[in-house]
């Protein structure tokens, strides 16, 4: 088994859904006001968005690349993501106090949760069984500077698939960060 190291692909993904579930379970909690809430809440939505792009943009390329069923994962991971995508679009401007929000957060969580579980039992140890520590680095390393200038809000029309996903994120996350500052709205 290939070990990891701190930036490699299997802990940058785990790192960030281990984050994920943080913020869950602080939204579960129901601590905090609205507005707390609806923060944890925009916080999350711009943080799953940036892990999402990332990983359309590498990791998922690398499955296809690297095992006999890449291009299913793939495919299939993909459709997970589309549909994470709608419910946060959906969630995006509700008001914590909207009976909605609750619903749709409620949702999200239990996609996320259902898809980091299917991550780290079935891709990310065939990727680390496949790939060398050196691609795993390189990877990780990847996935980190595509954050940095992934979007920050979903866009469910939005190609997913290199190089049209590579070529349009980075206007897109300029776009959401001018619309983040408008709205005071810290990424």
């Amino acid at each position: 088994m290939t070990t990891t190291t701190k930036h490699d692909l299997v802990s940058v993904i785990t790192e960030d859904h281990r984050a994920f579930e943080r913020i869950f379970q602080e939204l579960e909690s129901g601590k905090g006001g609205d507005q707390h809430r609806k923060d944890l809440a925009d916080h999350v939505i711009a943080e799953l968005v940036r892990h999402s792009i990332a990983e359309e943009q590498h990791m998922y390329p690398a499955a296809r690349k690297h095992l006999p069923d890449g291009d299913e994962v793939a495919d299939h991971e993909i459709e997970e993501h589309a549909e994470a995508e709608r419910v946060m679009n959906d969630l995006i401007g509700l008001d914590p106090s909207d009976k909605r929000f609750d619903e749709l957060v409620g949702k999200l969580i239990e996609d996320v949760r259902h898809h980091i579980e299917e991550e780290e039992s079935d891709l990310l140890p065939k990727l680390q069984a496949a790939c060398s520590p050196e691609d795993l680095r390189e990877l990780g390393e990847k996935v980190l500077r595509a954050k940095e200038i992934a979007p920050t809000r979903p866009h469910p029309a939005a190609p997913d698939r290199p190089p049209a996903n590579r070529i349009l994120a980075p206007g897109t996350a300029f776009i959401d960060k001018i619309r983040d500052a408008l709205a005071g709205r810290a990424t």
